[in-house]
């Protein structure tokens, strides 16, 4: 199993971030966290460094953040990530945020910083990892005029465009939501085998409120496997190896 999107840098694991990663290594290959937030990077580097054949990493900037940020902030991490390019598996989470940015001006800000973020994926020869809110449409525009290539659609939640999604070749996650979501069922339900990976954007999406951790993708495999009729085992099995070759774990 591998968890190919959570957040280990977040506060919620302050206390205990050692002992949440022994309890994954007991039962997984691998977990991907995702640094969305400059302030994040030393931190999520330095747990690359502690666990370097278990912990991989993805950098980039949250776009709901897009309104606090300063250039320089954007400018430095963007210097850190190529100094660092040797530590890092992906870029991201990156892409679009309608839900919690209303304003036209600070959204088009978005655009340019999700192109830009693009442009450095491409530059570095890295996968990209997208989270795209309200804005599903946008989001897929700019990644196909890009001509974008290596991508994962972290917790994507637009059926009706699921025909783009499996023309381009793109990757989807799917995490616990998958559990009580429809219109996520449709989209696993519909998105080729090949093409999916688990997640569980941990800290978030825990039972009843409580904290998450990156072993619940147990339940995500047993879900996929219900939706998709297959054995538990196959989805396991096909997931890590999507995984393992999109975030080139293990090669």
């Amino acid at each position: 199993m591998i968890d190919a999107h959570c957040h280990l840098e977040q506060k919620d694991y302050n206390k205990d971030r050692d002992e949440v990663i022994a309890r994954c290594r007991e039962k997984m290959d691998a977990v991907v966290t995702s640094c969305a937030y400059p302030d994040d990077f030393d931190l999520t580097i330095s747990l690359k460094k502690q666990y370097p054949d278990f912990i991989y990493v993805c950098v980039g900037i949250h776009p709901e953040y897009i309104k606090e940020l300063k250039q320089e902030q954007k400018d430095e991490l963007i210097e850190k990530i190529k100094g660092n390019k040797d530590l890092i598996s992906g870029i991201g989470e990156v892409g679009l945020d309608y839900y919690w940015i209303k304003e036209e001006d600070f959204r088009e800000r978005q655009k340019q910083m999700f192109k830009e973020f693009i442009g450095l994926a491409k530059e570095l020869n890295k996968p990209i990892v997208i989270h795209s809110r309200d804005a599903h449409e946008d989001t897929l525009d700019i990644l196909e005029e890009a001509k974008a290539e290596r991508v994962l659609l972290h917790l994507w939640g637009a059926n009706q465009l699921v025909g783009r999604i499996i023309e381009n070749r793109w990757n989807v996650s799917f995490g616990p939501i998958l559990l009580r979501s429809k219109k996520h069922k449709k989209i696993c339900r519909d998105m080729p085998l090949d093409k999916i990976m688990l997640e569980t954007d941990s800290p978030w999406f825990g039972e009843n409120g409580q904290r998450n951790e990156p072993t619940s993708v147990e339940k995500v495999i047993e879900r996929i496997a219900k939706i998709k009729k297959l054995e538990a085992n196959e989805v396991d099995i096909a997931t890590t190896q999507n995984a393992k070759k999109f975030f080139g774990i293990g090669g």
